[in-house]
């Protein structure tokens, strides 16, 4: 899907979201005053327009007797059966108050729960963990974020190009199993049908079996897919069938070329953003990792934490080097991400957040590109640790150095630039935030 026709199709809805809401006067209702007539067209209404209500004629003397026969009975109901319905009236009103009651009380336990949150995000050391997809728009958003924007963007793709934005659909709205399972499937269908053209079986799908229900219809954008390979919904001896004709095949299109097509693609690809921050040394001292950080969910990590306190306090031994590295790699492998800092001769600190598998050389490159010298030689001392800035440390992954979840690095100038005394570029400084 080629960057001009994304950006063509944005234009073209902000120009009809523009003609949409741009034009339109105030609204007034039906009966309520019009504007006011200009001098020249000012007129009295004519005596047609105005509604003149009928008279009433006088209640007449039997209707008079009826209506306080009725009002006597009224008044003279039994008490105990008005001071009954006062009861149910007040029991009523009672329910209600207790309702609302309760209702403001599981509100204020909610909102007491999101303060809660609130106040534990502030000693994150970040918000979050966000990404870029260039294809579709330059906004920076969580992954979640990202996913429905992808799905409403590719439906709305349909009505240009059904076949291909319907294979786009099935690998980037369905959870990667489903996805995979009803590619497969679909695949031996229109091979099917490819290798052999004339058996009636192959051109007749039912859609009740179970392989139909659990493969295909369950995954988003497979049932586009299939109208648009030429199959079209008829009803079969009481059962909803999918026949395949050449004839209902999209315009400029093919089965061998959507085959090819549903094979080819692939998910849209989300680029990590590096949540470039400069901070002082007293903004440093957060170092809580929000959830977006780890492989495992939020509960399953105080679980986890939980085991492994009780475990501490249950065996208290000396541990091997071998037990010490498995407790490692098991810590580390809970993250997908982790969160870099470089310190400079300054005190100013900074910051980008990295996918754990990346190269030590891609933190070289983001410290480079933040650099006001940035043809200046320097190196990155982790640490605790050596100076790692040799060929092969600079192909290893953040995960085997074991830069996982945090780590900070003193950054030093080398060789010829060890007389400058500039370091992050000026505009980067401006990102300096004071609390």
């Amino acid at each position: 899907m080629a960057p001009s026709k994304i950006k063509n199709f944005f234009a073209k809805k902000k120009a009809e979201a523009k003609l949409k809401f741009g034009g339109a006067g105030p609204g007034r209702k039906l009966n309520s005053a019009g504007p006011a007539p200009s001098s020249s067209k000012s007129a009295a209404p004519t005596q047609h327009d105005v509604y003149v209500p009928p008279k009433r004629s006088e209640i007449s003397a039997e209707a008079k007797v009826a209506a306080a026969a009725a009002l006597a009975r009224f008044e003279g109901k039994d008490k105990k059966e008005f001071n009954t319905s006062l009861a149910a009236i007040r029991a009523q009103v009672r329910k209600e108050l207790e309702a609302e009651k309760k209702a403001k009380e599981a509100e204020s336990a909610e909102q007491q729960e999101e303060r809660q949150e609130s106040e534990s995000r502030k000693d994150f050391a970040v918000q979050g963990v966000y990404f870029r997809c260039p294809m579709i728009d330059d906004e920076v958003l969580p992954r979640k974020e990202w996913k429905g924007k992808i799905k409403e963007f590719l439906y709305e793709q349909l009505a240009a190009d059904r076949g291909l934005t319907a294979c786009l659909i099935i690998y980037n709205c369905n959870p990667k199993e489903k996805a995979e399972v009803c590619i497969e499937t679909l695949t031996k269908c229109i091979e099917n049908i490819i290798n052999h053209p004339n058996e009636e079986k192959y051109r007749k799908l039912r859609m009740t079996t179970r392989t139909f229900c659990d493969k295909i219809k369950v995954c988003d954008g497979s049932m586009e897919f299939l109208h648009a390979a030429g199959f079209a919904e008829i009803e079969l001896d009481g059962e909803p069938h999918l026949i395949w004709s050449e004839d209902n095949i999209d315009p400029d299109c093919s089965v061998e070329m959507l085959l090819e097509a549903l094979k080819a693609s692939e998910p849209i690809h989300l680029e990590l953003d590096r949540n470039l921050q400069v901070l002082l040394p007293s903004q440093v001292k957060r170092s809580h990792l929000p959830p977006d950080f780890f492989r495992i969910s939020p509960e399953e990590l105080k679980r986890e934490q939980q085991l492994r306190t009780e475990a501490l306090e249950q065996a208290q031994m000396l541990k091997t080097k071998a037990m010490r590295e498995k407790e490692e790699l098991r810590t580390i492998n809970r993250y997908k991400f982790c969160l870099l800092r470089v310190r400079f001769p300054n005190g100013v600190y900074l910051q980008g957040t990295f996918n754990v598998y990346e190269k030590l050389a891609q933190l070289y490159e983001f410290v480079q590109s933040c650099l006001m010298h940035e043809s200046a030689e320097f190196s990155l001392v982790p640490t605790g640790g050596q100076k790692c800035s040799g060929p092969e440390e600079m192909n290893k992954s953040l995960y085997d150095l074991r830069f996982v979840p945090t780590m900070v690095f003193n950054f030093n100038y080398e060789n010829e630039s060890k007389a400058l005394t500039d370091f992050l570029k000026e505009e980067l400084m401006l990102l300096i935030q004071s609390f």
